[in-house]
């Protein structure tokens, strides 16, 4: 099932188990774990006091109580120490150890916190690149099927990759000035082919016969192909219904078969829940969120023409007025289809993650 990044409160989430981050005498403190005290209630508290504390690096549960989750799961993080003295096992070994337990009490749906990232001081950037790959590596695992959120409280203390993060930037930046420019010419010629090609005429293109109006495009605006084409389109809509082509479950269906992908191989490395694909492979006319035939083209690792023509399967396009289609497009272009590493960069730019 799918792993995303979202920023909201971790007290409020309605999923099967929440991660505290604790420390070690499960006791309560700052933080998270003052709120997630808070917003359990005094019960929480006394179940903790049976537990006679937790090591860093392990997990212990509790219930719920007050919190729209069934389940507490209690987890202590590293002091950062300067790295030299195992915090990245330590960190790693409570993502770990608390996914274990979510799975031990049948948990569907886990949230985590950043663990270690407040006053215990570990890096940031580092901690976030700590919680994805094992969080990730949880679930390439086969025989683990769960929803996990990282909950971001504060967007202001996510760490992306910097440069990573100016290259996109630039690339967007790039990429509004060509289809600036490109629109203004477009727009231009457009206004020719409308109004007749003589300044100040008010004789529109369709106050002209077809033949005409296929004229003037041909001579006045070549750079419009798309225009003459609609132009001289039929408008035999029986026979245009009789010729449609393949349907989007029928080409990802034949896209998998073509890159010898299993299914699950492939909806995994789509941040694809399991249930959506059985409903989007069980009915030929399913009609899928533009997010969705993104994350399955990233996982088909389709270029950037395959990716258009698999978007317009579902009645798609990428645009260059969206942002979140320009820095999906950037990742393609360079070939990079780390879904991970694409969703880090739209929750950076504040866009809606790929996958489901």
């Amino acid at each position: 099932m799918p792993f995303r990044i979202v920023s909201g409160d971790i007290t409020k989430l309605h999923v099967d188990a929440i991660v505290n981050a604790a420390n070690t005498s499960l006791l309560g403190g700052g933080g998270v774990d003052g709120a997630i005290h808070r917003a359990a209630g005094p019960r929480l508290l006394e179940e903790c006091r049976t537990l006679n504390g937790c090591r860093t690096g392990e997990a212990k549960v509790t219930q719920g109580y007050d919190l729209p989750a069934k389940y507490v799961i209690h987890t202590v993080g590293p002091i950062w120490q300067g790295g030299h003295r195992g915090e990245e096992e330590l960190l790693r070994s409570a993502y770990r150890n608390s996914l274990l337990l979510a799975r031990e009490k049948h948990c569907e749906s886990v949230a985590f916190p950043m663990i270690s990232a407040g006053v215990y001081g570990y890096p940031k950037e580092q901690a976030l690149e700590v919680a994805v790959s094992t969080i990730r590596a949880f679930l390439d695992e086969e025989e683990n099927d769960m929803e996990v959120l990282l909950v971001i409280f504060d967007r202001g203390s996510f760490r992306f990759d910097v440069h990573l993060y100016s290259e996109i930037s630039g690339y967007i930046r790039n990429t509004y000035d060509e289809e600036k420019e490109r629109g203004s010419i477009l727009g231009d010629a457009a206004k020719t082919v409308a109004f007749g090609g003589v300044s100040g005429s008010r004789r529109s293109i369709f106050a002209r016969s077809k033949k005409e109006a296929i004229d003037s495009c041909e001579m006045e605006c070549s750079a419009m192909p798309e225009l003459m084409a609609a132009a001289a389109a039929p408008n035999d809509l029986k026979a245009a219904l009789e010729n449609l082509d393949e349907s989007f479950s029928q080409s990802l269906l034949r896209l998998i078969d073509s890159k010898g992908m299993k299914d699950s191989e492939c909806y995994k490395k789509a941040n694809i829940d399991r249930k959506l694909f059985s409903k989007i492979r069980s009915d030929v006319n399913y009609r899928p969120s533009k997010q969705t035939v993104l994350a399955f083209a990233v996982a088909l690792e389709l270029d950037l023409s395959e990716t258009e023509a698999f978007l317009k399967k579902a009645g798609f396009a990428l645009s260059h007025s969206n942002k979140a289609d320009v820095i999906v497009e950037y990742f393609i272009a360079n070939r990079n289809y780390d879904m991970y590493s694409i969703n880090q960069a739209l929750f950076a730019f504040d866009q809606n993650l790929l996958g489901a």
